[in-house]
């Protein structure tokens, strides 16, 4: 065993979710805080992530794409690892993830055990049912191997040299306008109609004084376009689209300084989160009982939860990519009033703590 006062340098195998990215810090934070220094092993969409993550000592992009073992490339990078680390944490579940520290011969290299990763890892974590789903924190905490974790939220930081470097340009300044996130990377069960965002920016343009800004990939473009168009009649020139038109740092940097921020069940749903930003989060096919936004600034809406929707909804959550059934309703019988009545209590809480 290591003594407490040695220095252990691990490196951790990160997830490619930038939800689970976030997720994972209370973990870091805890292998940080028991004194091993930590470099991130992350592929370069969710790198930035553990950028905004005190804990992390260094951030390595690794050079791999979507699908596919991309044998050379890793045995590569395993050669140039060979020899700088004295623990692995392999987070993702699947069999090339693991492949890099046994490759670079980590003397301990600790995951749960699935994908035929038997001889790849030294220590090997059971994997919980996938009918009971652990939340998330939980799931990667449990690799610590050590107890004390429940209850602990992500934190993420930014410096004033950062935000200010992303707000800038854009004329913005913190606190002054309310993000709007439609999109989720995963499939339209979990997106909100596109016209309720569109009257939720109506709203907002006309009920405050703040500015819109309208967060997404590439993907997102056509539905942020939409948004926007409804917005400029509300609100000419208050609405700024910038869907495709971020790289994932600025993003990060306009999501901690915003005001508020409205979001399915998503990546940047985590991210306000874990910047302490209020928001409402709008679930559907997916459950809050498994990845909620671990905040006390953040409300949110799920019908299936709701003793106060008629009629009962029973489909949910179905996890499902697309409804099975066709309707949407768990995210379509969320109202654009409801949202917007929920954002307004966010304000209320803020002059509370005052």
């Amino acid at each position: 065993m290591r003594s407490a006062s040695e220095v252990c340098s691990t490196l951790v195998i990160a997830p490619q979710w930038i939800g689970d990215a976030v997720m994972t810090e209370p973990l870091l934070r805890r292998l940080h805080a028991r004194g091993e220094r930590i470099t991130v092993g992350a592929l370069p969409w969710v790198a930035p992530v553990y950028r905004a993550m005190a804990c992390v000592e260094r951030v390595m992009e690794f050079p791999f794409a979507h699908g596919g073992l991309q044998w050379a490339a890793r045995r590569a990078m395993a050669r140039r690892l060979r020899g700088q680390f004295e623990r692995a944490v392999v987070c993702p579940n699947s069999f090339k993830s693991a492949l890099i520290p046994w490759w670079a011969g980590i003397p301990e290299r600790v995951g749960y055990l699935g994908e035929a990763r038997y001889g790849l890892l030294t220590q090997r974590l059971p994997n919980p049912s996938k009918t009971l789903r652990a939340p998330m924190v939980a799931f990667y905490g449990a690799l610590s191997q050590a107890p004390g974790l429940e209850g602990q939220r992500p934190e993420l930081s930014l410096s004033t040299q950062a935000v200010d470097a992303a707000l800038q340009p854009l004329g913005l300044q913190s606190g002054s306008y309310c993000v709007l996130v439609p999109g989720a990377e995963y499939g339209p069960a979990k997106r909100w109609p596109t016209p309720h965002f569109a009257a939720l920016a109506r709203q907002i343009l006309r009920d405050t004084g703040l500015k819109l800004l309208l967060l997404g990939s590439a993907k997102d473009a056509g539905v942020c376009a939409d948004i926007a168009q409804a917005a400029q009649e509300a609100g000419p020139g208050r609405c700024i689209d910038l869907s495709g038109r971020t790289g994932l740092a600025q993003a990060l940097a306009l999501v901690s300084a915003a005001h508020s921020l409205v979001s399915n069940d998503s990546g940047m749903m985590h991210v306000a989160a874990a910047f302490g930003v209020p928001q409402v989060a709008i679930f559907g096919s997916s459950s809050p009982l498994h990845t909620p936004p671990l905040s006390d600034r953040a409300q949110v809406v799920w019908l299936k939860n709701d003793a106060d929707y008629a009629p009962p909804l029973d489909c949910a959550p179905c996890f499902a990519r697309q409804c099975p059934l066709g309707h949407t309703r768990c995210l379509r019988d969320v109202t654009p009033q409801r949202v917007w009545a929920l954002l307004q209590s966010q304000d209320e809480k803020k002059v509370t703590r005052r």
